[in-house]
């Protein structure tokens, strides 16, 4: 990755945009691996910096960065789904630390965090762009040739799972980007009929 990564434009200087077929290849065919189904290796720690890299290119009204990564790495996943799982075994609830099934297979995740910060730019442009990270980061695994998958469940809601992640109480859970090698080719999936969604504006 390292080697096929263009270094990072300085601060002012022009950015050509030109067309880029293979680009638009990729978002033609792009699918998300089921979580269960990612497997070892994962991206390495230069590729992950990478791979964060591009993610934070994402569009920030105000230039904000209104979110924050905390990763979870192959050394420490393991004991962070522990406290998951005893904490909804400590409720009795068997179905929550079933779900954790798709925490626990990734070798690799990323936590993206959502953080709105005051001022002018409206809360929601601030989420949306904490959105927009988490597909940045979901596309640009799966173009490097890892398997992705963009998770929310009940540990990214749960207050005392969101204190375990280690965030703030105004923070949220935007997404956790699990990556990994895929196990299999996932298949496709129905797709919405577009054109059933758009409509033009007319005065």
């Amino acid at each position: 990755m390292q080697s096929t990564l263009p270094p990072e434009p300085q601060f002012g200087a022009p950015v050509p945009q030109t067309p880029i077929p293979h680009v638009l290849e990729f978002l033609a065919r792009r699918r998300s691996t089921s979580a269960v189904m990612l497997a070892e290796p994962p991206p390495s720690q230069d590729e992950l910096s990478a791979l964060l890299r591009l993610a934070a290119r994402t569009p920030d009204h105000g230039k904000l960065s209104p979110w924050r990564f905390i990763v979870l790495d192959p050394a420490n996943k393991g004991a962070y789904a522990d406290r998951l799982e005893a904490l909804a075994r400590s409720r009795g609830d068997e179905r929550a630390a079933a779900k954790l099934a798709k925490l626990k297979a990734p070798p690799l995740g990323v936590a993206v965090v959502s953080r709105t910060v005051g001022g002018e730019i409206p809360e929601w442009e601030q989420v949306l762009s904490a959105g927009a990270v988490c597909t940045t980061l979901l596309y640009a695994a799966q173009a490097l040739g890892y398997g992705a998958n963009w998770i929310t469940d009940w540990y990214a809601y749960d207050e005392e799972a969101k204190a375990i992640l280690g965030l703030q109480p105004e923070e949220k859970v935007a997404g956790f980007i699990f990556m990994g090698t895929a196990k299999e080719a996932p298949l496709e999936r129905e797709r919405p009929v577009v054109n059933s969604l758009v409509t033009a504006w007319r005065p």
